[in-house]
């Protein structure tokens, strides 16, 4: 961009060349905070706007996930505060129980030690340390990527006061017959030695064995864990299944232990998988469990908390792993084994924290009865208290809230909110609230186990506000307006934070929408993975090209409920963007752009000052629509090509002529310029704060754009006959240009052409922009037309471009090209030929390849054409 430096105000700030991003960023973002911009008062009269963060694990540091997450959070936030709402963002992190623990036990096996050598009391010292010293590296790394959030609020699942409410709440269940303690199957993790939830399970498909055992002639049973028929109790089969039907209430004894067990009819049975017969274990299986609970079978327990056989006799003290070949070699040799199949792949859980496979185990455990619960979650959204974005993921929603079991929660962990529950010596039990004094005395025991992390995470949307108390920040901001976070934990804690707080607040749902958004994924739709080799640091991203091309690369990446695919090229087209902004805000400047006064009147306004404050009228408006849907990649869309093709490339390109002329015309368009770009940079803000922040406060004199006022679409400035009157220039300008370029001309090299019929499309007005834009001289009189370009309407362009060319030379460039497109047409074709990338490929990759496409046979007709140009 050409600059006038006589044209600057003298009280405009000069802006420096270009943008760097690490001499704002940190300065902008501790004046925010000493200025008090991110805090929020429950005395406030305006309408209030509440986010509450997931809580990342104290352990944790900042990914691609959470920089996505919080992009987001951050953009709804910033909008919401420009638009005069009292905007709470509330950060906070997680104890993260068994990930914290297992954190500081490495510690202290570095040392030699181990927790027991400490002690249950020193431990948990020693974890509040850990915390001090090392926890909670996130938050600062919550700042560089620019987070809005009111530290003053910063709470800890673990903190005093949301101790209390975990304690109030446990209890509140309790006394309501919500909580009870049961011997369950439950998932039992044999390195972490604790309990799981389900969602604490992941599942994969694994290869393992299926061995078909005879225990008679007539019962033939298929199992993958071989290792726990030392505690079967009966076989069962389907009551309608005729093949067995006289077998049932019969007696089959169990190979290599000597014990009989019944034959028992239940309809769990699936008559068509395997011999139609199973072994049930209730000890070591779910659904054996539930078997045993309706035949009421013995639930015999033959491992111990780490897996190793318990069950008297040869395989006694061997690891499962270890007992599962024995016991196949033992029956191998006694003729039982009647069918082996190796691999046999099938879904196997495993921890989500250190991946060791799951044992199903018989367990003393307390557990919160969720039918009520779940179905009032399940109803809240059913009645539109609560809306899904987008809304076809409410159908995943109620397949898990419909058919929840009941939530183990005790831990066999120190780290946690210890269960208040104490039991006497003579069998009592008492459950004690916050106000209350645990019973004391010879005998009186408190339950070792703690609470599962989900416990007290599932109450953050209204004890971090400061429940069970009815505080002002209770009343002001509960229930929250927005919940963000990724599908991935929509039952992990979604589901959890709707049946407590409805629960706790009486029927009041803990926020309004849930506005979920997919995974980070590669630029090839892959999912990121250290095994990969894919994984992005974000914050490599942010040293490199900035916070804000980090946002805006993941933002225009988001749509409601699918993946975001990212590279770093986009990031660094991301960083060009922020550039061009600066660019042009530096122009606007140097030529005496500003924001003082109204804007002029329509009739003092040029046809193109009328064109693009028509398009920012409409481009407001569009984005205000994009941002209620949460359509945060259309928001980008919008506004980067807006920025990029409207302004820069466009307005500012017809506003150069204007203002070397100077005059009423150039001061009309000066202010025009500095509303566009003060509009620009305010709808930006939320996605790309920093360089907004910077841009904005030099253009206009303004303190922070961040109390600046949201722009909102004035219709009287939408100009139908403007919009019209600038495209028909535009696509008179870009088809000189494509010519141009297409016969190999210089784009500073000047060409001679002669206009005509510019007057019947009503552009003739503009013959001088057209001419300064697309370098064209006016013809002279040894013009000659040695092409001519048919153009909208009645418009023809004759240029003279005699000597402009060498004819050999552009005819070996274009073919050149020619060949390197068909390359690419060739390409794309065999990749969306292929059923199997257009079948598992994500659609946004599908969709790219197709664009490359259509774009590469647009320039092989583009070429073609070029080429016979030169052959005439």
């Amino acid at each position: 961009m050409t600059e006038r430096l006589d044209a600057r105000r003298p009280d405009a700030p000069t802006l420096a060349g270009q943008y760097q991003p690490g001499e704002v960023e940190q300065r902008r973002y501790e004046q925010w905070v000493a200025a008090g911009h991110f805090r929020a008062s429950a005395q406030s009269d305006k309408p209030p706007f509440t986010i509450v963060i997931p809580p990342p694990n104290v352990t944790g540091v900042l990914h691609m996930g959470h920089a996505l997450d919080h992009t987001v959070q951050d953009s709804l936030v910033r909008r919401k505060r420009m638009q005069g709402y009292e905007a709470l963002w509330l950060p906070g992190t997680d104890h993260a129980g068994i990930a914290t623990q297992n954190v500081v036990e490495r510690q202290l096996a570095g040392e030699g030690l181990s927790r027991h050598d400490l002690g249950r009391d020193k431990f948990v010292e020693r974890v509040w340390q850990w915390k001090a010293e090392s926890g909670g590296a996130i938050l600062g790394q919550m700042r560089r990527l620019g987070d809005s959030v009111d530290w003053d609020r910063e709470r800890f699942t673990m903190d005093e006061g949301l101790s209390r409410a975990v304690q109030t709440m446990f209890k509140k269940l309790y006394d309501e017959g919500l909580i009870y303690r049961a011997n369950r199957i439950i998932n039992w993790c044999p390195r972490c030695l604790t309990a799981l939830s389900d969602i604490e399970v992941e599942h994969t498909d694994d290869e393992g064995e299926l061995v078909s055992i005879r225990y008679s002639d007539d019962v033939v049973v298929a199992t993958t864990r071989a290792e726990t028929m030392l505690g079967d109790t009966a076989v069962a089969v389907h009551p309608d299944d005729e093949r067995y039907r006289h077998l049932v209430g019969t007696e089959v004894e169990v190979p290599l232990t000597g014990r009989r067990i019944p034959i028992v009819a239940d309809e769990h049975v699936d008559p068509a998988f395997g011999t139609g017969m199973v072994k049930v274990t209730p000890a070591h299986d779910p659904n054996d469990f539930e078997i045993g609970q309706r035949h009421d079978l013995p639930a015999l327990t033959i491992m111990d908390e780490r897996g190793v056989i318990t069950a008297p006799g040869p395989f006694q003290g061997l690891d499962r792993y270890e007992a599962r070949p024995a016991i196949v070699a033992a029956l191998r040799e006694l003729g039982r084994v009647v069918a082996e199949k190796r691999p046999y792949v099938h879904a196997v859980g495993h921890c989500s924290r250190c991946r060791t496979t799951v044992e199903p185990r018989l367990s003393l455990q307390w557990f919160v009865n969720t039918t009520p619960l779940a179905k009032a979650a399940g109803d809240a959204v059913r009645d539109g208290r609560v809306r899904i974005e987008p809304a076809e993921l409410a159908k995943r929603y109620f397949a898990w809230v419909d058919n929840m079991h009941d939530w183990c929660i005790s831990r066999q962990l120190w780290w946690g909110h210890r269960i208040p529950v104490w039991y006497g010596p003579a069998g009592e039990i008492v459950c004690v609230g916050p106000d209350e004094t645990p019973p004391t005395g010879e005998g009186w025991v408190q339950d070792e186990d703690v609470l599962d992390t989900w416990f007290s995470s599932g109450l953050w949307p209204f004890s971090t506000l400061g429940w069970p108390e009815q505080t002002p920040d209770l009343a002001k901001f509960y229930p929250t307006s927005v919940l963000v976070t990724g599908y991935d934990i929509l039952f992990f804690w979604v589901a959890r934070m709707m049946m407590f707080g409805l629960y706790a607040m009486d029927g009041r749902q803990p926020f309004d929408t849930v506005a979920l958004h997919g995974m980070v994924r590669d630029q090839y739709g892959k999912k990121m993975s250290k095994s990969f080799g894919n994984v992005v640091d974000p914050l490599d991203w942010v040293d490199r090209y900035g916070a804000d091309a980090t946002r805006f690369t993941l933002a225009r990446g988001a749509n409601p409920g699918g993946d975001v695919p990212v590279s770093e090229e986009w990031c660094q087209g991301s960083r060009n963007f922020c550039n061009k902004l600066w660019n042009a805000t530096r122009f606007a400047l140097l030529n005496g752009a500003h924001t003082e006064g109204p804007l002029p009147a329509a009739d003092q306004l040029s046809t193109v000052d009328r064109w693009i404050l028509s398009r920012l009228a409409h481009v407001t408006a569009e984005v205000d629509e994009q941002f209620e849907a949460y359509e945060f990649a259309k928001v980008c869309d919008l506004l980067y090509h807006f920025a990029w093709d409207d302004v820069c490339d466009w307005y500012v390109e017809l506003a150069k002529p204007v203002l070397a002329e100077g005059g009423p015309a150039a001061d009309a368009t000066r202010r025009v310029l500095g509303h566009v770009l003060d509009q620009l940079l305010r709808l930006l803000h939320p996605v790309i704060p920093f360089v907004t922040e910077e841009l904005w406060t030099a253009l206009t004199g303004g303190e922070t754009v961040m109390t600046a006022a949201w722009p909102t679409a004035d219709r009287t400035l939408v100009d139908d006959a403007a919009e019209r009157e600038v495209g028909t220039v535009q696509r008179v300008v870009t088809e000189i240009r494509r010519f141009r370029s297409d016969q190999g001309l210089r784009p500073t090299q000047r060409v001679a052409a002669r206009l005509d019929g510019l007057s019947g499309v009503q552009i003739a007005a503009h013959e001088p922009l057209i001419r300064s834009l697309a370098r064209l001289d006016a013809p002279a009189d040894d013009f000659q037309a040695s092409a001519t370009l048919a153009m909208p309407g009645e418009v023809s362009v004759a240029l003279d471009t005699r000597g402009s060319i060498d004819v050999a030379a552009e005819r070996a460039r274009l073919t050149k090209d020619r060949a390197a497109a068909e390359k690419e047409v060739a390409q794309a074709r065999a990749k969306l030929d292929n059923p199997a990338f257009v079948g598992k490929a994500p659609e946004p990759v599908v969709a790219k390849i197709r664009d490359r496409l259509a774009v590469a046979e647009a320039d092989l007709v583009r070429i073609d054409a070029a080429l016979e140009a030169l052959s005439s």
